[in-house]
């Protein structure tokens, strides 16, 4: 099996080099976006096989990121995992709400977000196996 290839997206540039780090180390190969609108220009020039998305980003929330990438017939497929240190007990369900796939409370666990990673990518496999 190829490498999956993740868009890490946080404005924080020390958790950006965790993640990205933690999951080459996993076996993901990994690309990077600082901030909602680097996303958008990224998954447009190569679109990942995931996403894992902070919510609150300057350049456009998670929110808004993912409601992009829902409303466009060639994004609207990728799955998106969240991830927030906010401790609001209605967060997780609001991300789903707009279209992610998972959400993870900061701090994360990499062995935790390389799990929910390949969870949602063998899930995403599924439906396409499904709708071809």
């Amino acid at each position: 099996m190829a490498k999956a290839t993740i868009l890490v997206a946080d404005d924080d540039r020390v958790v950006v080099e965790l993640l990205s780090l933690g999951l080459a180390a996993r076996g993901f190969k990994v690309t990077v976006a600082a901030d909602g609108m680097q996303v958008i220009m990224a998954v447009r020039r190569t679109p990942p096989e995931a996403i894992l998305l902070d919510v609150m980003m300057p350049g456009g929330t998670g929110f808004d990121v993912v409601k992009r990438l829902r409303s466009n017939a060639a994004t609207a497929g990728i799955p998106v995992v969240a991830m927030s240190a906010s401790t609001d007990p209605a967060l997780p369900q609001k991300v789903q709400d707009v279209g992610a796939n998972a959400f993870l409370l900061k701090p994360v666990c990499l062995d935790e977000v390389a799990a929910t990673l390949r969870r949602v990518l063998e899930k995403a496999s599924a439906a396409g196996a499904l709708d071809s």
